[in-house]
């Protein structure tokens, strides 16, 4: 195991060409606002009937369940619930970590070798967007994973210029 290699991307995260995808999930699995709806209404309805099944989930934790109708190669979806954020000092920093060391951990159990990452927790949970930046650049590149390449998808370049300050003030 070593770590994987990071890239910044501008994109659908359900549109990349990697063997999974991290859905920044609610507890229940089963759909929601935001990318965790991009990813469910291109997936198909079975996806939410599959996560059910799996449901809950904690949050920091991560479980995957087929891709369904998204194009290969992506092959798995990784849902993970990210904390609400609520000041920083109610653990959110630790939760979050967990998010994307437990998604490598799922990634690396399926053989994923191309995973892509959303920017988990900031959108309705309002985790500030440069500190969870941060914590997942950090965090990935702590984490020993048979994962070969990350790929940290921005919705936009706002997002997509904090995870690369991230990603080179951490040593890159």
């Amino acid at each position: 195991m070593a770590t994987a290699e990071i890239l910044v991307v501008v994109g659908d995260i359900t549109e990349l060409e990697v063997d999974a995808i991290v859905n920044a999930a609610n507890s229940a699995l089963r759909g929601g606002g935001g990318v965790d709806g991009a990813i469910h209404r291109a997936a198909g309805p079975e996806l939410a009937r599959a996560g059910a099944r799996l449901a809950p989930c904690a949050t920091g934790d991560a479980k995957a369940t087929p891709a369904f109708d998204l194009d290969p190669p992506i092959r798995h979806v990784i849902h993970t619930v990210g904390p609400v954020w609520d000041g920083g000092d109610a653990g959110e920093p630790e939760l979050l970590a967990s998010c994307y060391r437990r998604s490598l951990e799922v990634a690396d159990s399926l053989g994923a070798r191309t995973v892509a990452f959303p920017a988990i927790s900031t959108g309705i949970y309002g985790y500030p967007p440069a500190l969870a930046a941060e914590v997942a650049v950090r965090t990935i590149r702590s984490t020993a994973t048979d994962v070969a390449r990350v790929l940290l998808v921005a919705f936009d370049d706002r997002t997509a210029a904090l995870l690369r300050t991230a990603s080179a003030s951490d040593g890159s």
